[in-house]
């Protein structure tokens, strides 16, 4: 099956796996909740291990739901393991408040931006980095879509100029892709978003409050930890192979 073939709606998110947990045990661990119909765990490109982190999909987005109520915490090998849902709410996604995440350092991957910025608000696709089709590698940049503009533009002001693993990156609202030249954050997106988003609750977001005590272009120790994955990690297809 294709990544992009999958089905967001039916898919959890799991982590905080033991190393020596495998697909195949995932998938029999899962079958407990529901039919499983793929599962994948991203593998280190070097080492072949599996990073700790991955995805199921159900058969349906009913026992996705069922799989994150039931699943989330329980212990494999001595560690609960997370299983957590992607925001399911269509109302919510794609408002516009999309971010370009520029001169990013060639360690940085997906979850590590994940982690990073979802201490903003609530994040409704796994995070973007562009990479070269035919060697995998990263090109230096990559997107961070929030549910709503209060959170992009809290990610902008704390994390714009800050260093991320070696590099300071920069952080800036992404073109629309329909090639016109314009970026998201427009006063007509702020609208829309406005007039459908009037429940939207904002995580906790201790960082993002407290980025004004913290000297600029210095790392946060949030930055560097990459082994804590917050709830909500949406599925994320096609990097990983």
């Amino acid at each position: 099956m294709a990544y992009l073939e999958r089905n967001q709606d039916a898919t959890v998110y799991i982590g905080n796996l033991d190393t020596r947990a495998t697909e195949s045990l995932v998938w029999e661990l899962m079958l407990q909740a529901g039919p499983v119909v793929n599962v994948h765990l991203p593998k280190d490109r070097v080492t072949q291990a599996h990073q700790g982190f991955g995805f199921v999909e159900f058969l349906s987005e009913e026992d996705a739901d069922y799989a994150a109520r039931i699943m989330n915490q329980i212990r494999l090998w001595g560690k609960p393991i997370r299983v957590n849902k992607a925001t399911a709410d269509r109302r919510n996604l794609d408002v516009g408040a999309t971010l370009f995440i520029g001169n990013l350092d060639p360690e940085v991957d997906e979850k590590l931006l994940y982690d990073t910025f979802s201490a903003f608000g609530q994040i409704i696709q796994t995070p973007n980095i562009t990479r070269d089709p035919e060697t995998g590698s990263a090109k230096g940049f990559g997107f961070v879509s929030f549910d709503n503009f209060e959170s992009s533009d809290a990610a902008i002001d704390a994390m714009d100029g800050q260093f991320l693993m070696n590099k300071q990156i920069n952080v800036s609202y992404a073109f629309k892709k329909d090639g016109k030249g314009e970026r998201h954050g427009s006063a007509a997106e702020r609208l829309l978003a406005a007039q459908g988003q009037k429940n939207v609750q904002m995580p906790h977001r201790l960082f993002a409050d407290q980025h004004g005590q913290q000297p600029r272009h210095q790392p946060s120790p949030m930055h560097m930890n990459s082994e804590v994955a917050p709830s909500g990690y949406s599925p994320y297809y096609g990097s990983y192979q």
